[in-house]
């Protein structure tokens, strides 16, 4: 049996009749930037996370960048986040002239430990502010926000979620991109909410922010040619939208499916020698991703190759050890916590189209390496 590691074709079949109306529709209108379809998925989407304003962006990246600025983090200000998540985080970062600064991790949840913050906060002794932190929702479980919202309140900082993983995820009941001053969504056709092509968005309940927002995505127009502050272009287009819309009813039942294949993974698996995801009784897991840990990590994705299985690695090499960012000044040993997840994690296949036959396959072929 061939499974591989995700299958976007078998999700377009599935809707394609709907899928080829929408884009159909946006073709036949002949408006295709910052339209109906924009303007109607923005409301739609803000209503699915329980917030007032949503704005479209041209990728999850620019999502972060733009929060960033429209937060007021300047050049030289510093940003808290994680370093066991792949480059976009930080790249918004650096793109806002900031400086990235890190944090190790929850080893159970992969997610920014609250109390190694705190720590870090409470010890730091270098230059500059620290204006920002960015929890990253890693691979669909919330991260533990409430002592994460404390102990920024208590040090004046501005929290934007990096729920690019993390469509449907709740913490305490709420749904991600209700829990800080903004958040960011990435719709890179993997998520759970994919366009077909890249595409973002950020959410927050200030109307001061949106309306920035607004303007730093449309090379800061107010109104039509005419500039108030410097922006970018970065604009969710409206076939994206109009795909997003109807993937959004869908999102749901889809998030459910992946909770189920979770839990049947985990079923099969238990008793094995893989560490198998947790999921705190605070959060809600989407399972963008289902990630085990491994001692023979290696071995073990190369039996599954060869047993016609696609895997990944999210992330083999933290961000503080890429040589992009050896400026930053950090040392392998900074992070053993997040050194560590890297060398154990391995995600198995999960997509809502997976059927329970591929899941059992997956699982025996585990079994039989171990």
């Amino acid at each position: 049996m061939k499974v591989p590691f995700i299958n976007l074709a078998k999700q377009y079949s599935s809707i394609k009749d709907e899928i080829d109306e929408a884009i159909g529709r946006v073709l036949e209108r002949g408006w295709f930037v910052l339209g109906a379809e924009v303007e109607a998925f923005e409301r739609e989407f803000s209503a699915y996370c329980g917030v007032k304003y949503a704005i479209g962006t041209g990728s999850g990246t620019e999502a972060l960048h733009l929060a960033l600025l429209a937060l007021g983090i300047e050049p030289g200000d510093e940003v808290i986040t994680v370093a066991n998540i792949s480059a976009p985080t930080v790249a918004a970062i650096c793109f806002a002239g900031a400086k990235p600064a890190f944090v190790d991790i929850d080893p159970e949840t992969f997610n920014l430990d609250p109390d190694r913050l705190e720590s870090y906060l409470r010890q730091r002794k270098a230059k500059g502010r620290v204006r920002a932190v960015i929890p990253v929702h890693l691979y669909g479980q919330a991260a533990d926000m409430d002592p994460i919202l404390e102990t920024a309140a208590k040090y004046g900082l501005s929290v934007i979620e990096d729920a690019c993983q993390a469509h449907g995820s709740e913490y305490q009941g709420k749904k991600a991109g209700n829990l800080g001053d903004a958040a960011c969504f990435s719709f890179y056709p993997t998520k759970n909410l994919g366009a077909y092509g890249d595409g973002g968005i950020v959410v927050t309940n200030s109307g001061e922010t949106a309306e920035k927002l607004r303007m730093l995505r449309n090379y800061g127009e107010k109104s039509k040619y005419y500039n108030v502050i410097r922006g970018f272009n970065s604009r969710l287009d409206e076939i994206q939208a109009a795909v997003l819309r109807v993937k959004l009813k869908h999102l749901y039942t889809w998030n459910g499916r992946r909770r189920r294949i979770a839990s049947m993974y985990s079923d099969l698996l238990a008793g094995t020698l893989l560490k198998l995801p947790v999921e705190k009784s605070r959060a809600r897991h989407i399972y963008h991703l289902y990630v085990v840990r491994s001692d023979h990590r290696e071995e073990l994705k190369h039996h599954l190759e060869i047993s016609g299985i696609g895997t990944s690695i999210h992330y083999p090499l933290p961000l503080h050890l890429q040589p992009a960012y050896h400026d930053l000044g950090y040392r392998k040993g900074d992070f053993p916590e997040t050194e560590q997840a890297a060398l154990e994690v391995l995600s198995l296949p999960m997509y809502p189209e997976l059927e329970t036959e591929e899941i059992e396959y997956i699982c025996r072929a585990i079994r039989d390496w171990i």
